[in-house]
């Protein structure tokens, strides 16, 4: 009998696609309070939306190159692979879909669509659609001459109406609006009832269709379905040396807003003749997901379902704790001057790094301010604070990355007031990326120069830091400033060659420390010392760095890594990554931390970083790691990872096929991470660790 030969590395679109059927899970999942539920549905549509914007128009154009070619080429049956797993979640969403609308109707809320109103109720939102919504309606009249591909937006939902008027059949298409009017509206209750409808405004707008077309068109029966299209939303840079790097990103912005269509989805009941329609007038191939779903899309609307109900329907809430080490000093640099700091978010209050900025806004001795921007809230602080900076005299520069994918349009923006306001903006180096999470704040201490700095695993956006988790350090210890003034400068002077002594820069030193740190672990196994590498990350997919890893699990190195997406490393292949185990954990808070930990012969070394270990992180992004000095936030951080590690309710496993198993917990005891994570801080807070 033939061995089976084992796949190295998993397909990284197959792997992120498993990575969303896990989100899915937690919408299925009756232990998760309903609204939570509806929420999750939201969180995958959005996910899946960027998956096809992104991932799956990759994978069409290198198909397109292929033309001509065998039918069996590797990205052809890749394509086919991916079309047929999200036909499969497609399926599984709509059965989660309706068993969520079960769970709020046990709760006495009921989403209802326009045949389910009474005489009052219809009577209440054919005023509510001339007061609200009617002003937004711009149908788009289709014929022969309409170039409907040109005219459709890949982040909208439309209504194709399908009007029959003799013989001919005229159609139509509008947008739902989603900016202008809530998507969801409570409708007002029944008196003596406890019960709670909310309707879409899709439906709104399907009872209301005649108030739109019937003064215009004489239709015997105007039929409605719903229809979103995703487009590609990669876009090209032109070459011209005469732009500037804003005029070619607007040029770039331009050609995403007409991008070919990768995706359609639409209502299961349409007409095949309205289905042939849209597949000619969108320019739709063999080549692009078709699928057939239910009556609603852009489910990421989703997200901000609204309770309408009793608290309990939400998680409750877990208030952010204030760091005892800043609270005990009025001014946060006295605090960071006695020692080290370690913030986790969400579990923390963001607001301490932003009240540093702005007590640095306007305090006399500091002289400087340097930050990285990839992504802020739109109602930015911490932008208002650096423009306060520069007022007071203070130098002020701002790294703006500019390709932070779809927010190029918001930083272009930024960039823009934080000019006009006299802030130098600088747009970093050129072909790379710039990912790193760093803050440098400069003060005349003595007579001497000090230096206080920020770095982080995630954004400094003051929204995502309640929902995504991340670690923030905060150090003025020389050895790591002087390398971070030292990025600055290479990211500002990218020309000049640059050692840095402490810190792990991307492109320069993360694959040869990646490599380096490695090689120890196998040198310490193959002496028979204990040997052991701890990864928490959200993606992996270097091969170079998946091969060394696989060549450390041969040696007999244990490996234990938690990634929350996607993972092309595939764990447990017999004689390769047998000693090499995955789990990933989705929770009510999105894992974005990166820690890194090399036993090192009993001596850590722990790192937190802005990269994941992918090839861009890696080669093509300006990323930042930073060893960990402090003892005791070394120990705080490797006592974090084993919490997560032991998570009995989150955690789901990756294995070799891909099957999202919920770990077992046997007889252990349920440990639900970031649960348990935020009691560990908790007790640290108030001296009970």
């Amino acid at each position: 009998m033939i061995k089976r030969i084992e796949p190295k590395y998993f397909a990284k679109e197959l792997s992120w696609l498993s990575f969303n059927e896990r989100v899915l899970q937690e919408a299925a999942d009756a232990s998760v309070p309903i609204i939570e539920r509806v929420r999750f549905l939201g969180i995958f549509s959005n996910n899946l939306d960027e998956f096809f914007r992104v991932r799956v128009a990759n994978v069409k154009r290198r198909v397109l190159i292929e033309k001509g070619l065998d039918e069996q080429t590797p990205t052809k049956n890749l394509l086919r692979a991916i079309q047929k797993k999200v036909l499969k979640l497609q399926d599984e969403f709509d059965v989660t879909y309706l068993d969520v609308l079960k769970g709020l109707a046990h709760k006495n809320i009921f989403l209802i669509n326009e045949d389910q109103l009474s005489p009052e109720q219809g009577n209440w939102l054919r005023q509510y659609f001339t007061d609200n919504l009617q002003g937004f309606i711009e149908p788009i009249i289709i014929d022969d001459e309409t170039n409907l591909a040109a005219l459709i937006k890949d982040d909208l939902t439309y209504l194709i109406c399908e009007m029959l008027i003799g013989k001919r059949t005229q159609y139509a298409a509008i947008a739902i609006p989603t900016t202008d009017s809530p998507r969801f509206i409570e409708l007002p209750r029944e008196k003596g009832k406890r019960r709670r409808n909310i309707i879409m405004s899709d439906n709104i707008i399907r009872y209301c269709i005649n108030d739109i077309f019937a003064a215009y068109f004489n239709y015997k029966q105007c039929h409605v379905y719903s229809m979103k299209v995703t487009g590609d939303a990669d876009f090209g840079l032109t070459d011209d040396i005469d732009q500037s790097v804003l005029e070619k990103l607007s040029t770039g912005l331009k050609q995403r807003l007409h991008a070919k269509p990768v995706r359609i989805v639409y209502e299961r009941s349409m007409s095949e003749n309205t289905v042939q329609m849209l597949k000619s007038k969108l320019g739709i191939t063999r080549h692009d997901s078709v699928v057939p779903g239910g009556r609603y899309h852009n489910f990421k609307d989703f997200i901000s379902f609204p309770n309408v109900g009793r608290k309990q329907l939400e998680n409750p809430s877990i208030p952010p704790l204030a760091s005892k080490h800043f609270t005990v000093h009025s001014c946060p640099f006295d605090a960071i001057k006695k020692r080290d700091i370690l913030l986790f978010y969400p579990y923390h209050k963001f607001d301490h790094f932003t009240e540093i900025v702005r007590q640095a806004s306007f305090d006399p001795t500091v002289f400087s301010i340097k930050i990285c921007i990839y992504r802020v809230a739109s109602n930015s602080r911490i932008i208002k604070s650096l423009i306060n900076a520069f007022k007071n005299g203070k130098k002020v520069l701002v790294i703006i990355e500019l390709h932070a994918r779809f927010d190029e349009q918001a930083n272009m923006e930024w960039a823009r007031i934080l000019t006009e306001a006299g802030v130098k903006v600088h747009f970093g180096v050129p072909s790379l990326k710039c990912h790193s999470k760093l803050c440098l704040i400069g003060r005349h201490e003595k007579n001497k120069q000090a230096y206080y700095t920020h770095i982080g695993t995630g954004n400094f956006h003051e929204k995502t830091a309640k929902i995504y988790t991340d670690f923030s350090l905060f150090t003025c210890n020389p050895d790591i400033t002087n390398d971070i003034n030292l990025v600055f400068d290479f990211i500002t002077h990218s020309y000049k060659k640059i050692a840095f002594k402490h810190l792990i820069v991307s492109p320069i030193s993360t694959r040869a420390w990646i490599n380096e740190s490695i090689d120890n672990e196998i040198k310490m196994a193959k002496k028979g010392y204990k040997a052991e590498i701890l990864i928490k990350m959200n993606n992996i997919d270097d091969e170079h760095v998946i091969h060394k890893l696989y060549d450390a699990s041969s040696a007999g190195v244990k490996i234990k890594m938690i990634i929350r997406g996607m993972c092309v490393l595939v764990p447990g292949i017999e004689g390769l990554s047998e000693n090499i185990e995955v789990i990933s954990i989705v929770d009510r808070f999105l894992e974005h931390t990166r820690l890194v930990v090399f036993h090192n012969n009993a001596s850590p070394k722990v790192v937190i970083s802005s990269a994941d270990w992918m090839t861009r992180n890696i080669e093509r992004r300006v990323e930042v790691g930073c060893p960990i000095l402090d003892p005791a936030i070394k120990q705080q951080l490797i006592h974090i990872f084993n919490l997560q590690w032991s998570d009995t309710t989150k955690a789901r496993i990756i294995d070799k096929k891909q099957q999202n198993t919920y770990r077992p917990r046997g007889n252990k005891r349920k440990i639900r991470s970031q649960i348990a994570a935020y009691t560990y801080l908790k007790d640290i807070q108030y001296n009970k660790t």
